[in-house]
């Protein structure tokens, strides 16, 4: 049975603990764990994912992963250059959204689909769950704006003007 005194002193280191935990950042929590929590590496999700690289890993240093609609259907591998501009590294695509017929990702879903269309190529299979694509085609300002664009823009403008007739 704990003493009155041994409880407020309990309650003080508890106090602190808390303070120095939130005072430290979710890499140093990593390394503090007694059994060395490790940070899971983007979409090291197990193998539940086909990875469309974009991109060489070279020429970024640090990534973060988006979830592209649905949770968990497609992901982005977005990376950080030097200079600190974002780019796609490489898309990760579920394995219920598309599947892989004569050595071509093939998509499954709506999503997967539009993903696949965007690229500047083909994903070819490397190996395993890895396929590799060009990147997405840079459209020159002086094509701006596209027909896509226009037909935008123009959608835009009726949803606008319907919200102000109501």
């Amino acid at each position: 049975m704990a003493t009155t005194k041994q409880r407020q002193a309990a309650k003080r280191n508890i106090k602190k603990a808390q303070a120095v935990w939130k005072s430290m950042s979710s890499r140093a929590h990593a390394r503090r764990q007694p059994e060395g929590r490790a940070r899971q590496r983007p979409g090291a999700g197990g193998g539940e994912f086909y990875r469309v690289e974009v991109r060489p890993k070279t020429e970024f240093v640090t990534f973060r992963t988006q979830d592209v609609g649905k949770k968990g259907d497609i992901e982005r591998l977005a990376g950080k250059r030097k200079s600190g501009s974002w780019d796609t590294q490489a898309w990760l695509i579920s394995k219920d959204s598309a599947h892989v017929a004569r050595g071509k990702l093939v998509a499954d879903t709506r999503a997967a689909e539009k993903v696949l269309m965007t690229l500047g190529s083909p994903p070819k299979h490397i190996g395993g769950l890895r396929f590799k694509a060009r990147p997405t085609p840079n459209i020159p300002e002086r094509a701006k704006p596209t027909t896509a664009m226009r037909r935008a823009q123009m959608s835009n403008i009726r949803k606008a003007q319907a919200v102000r007739w109501r």
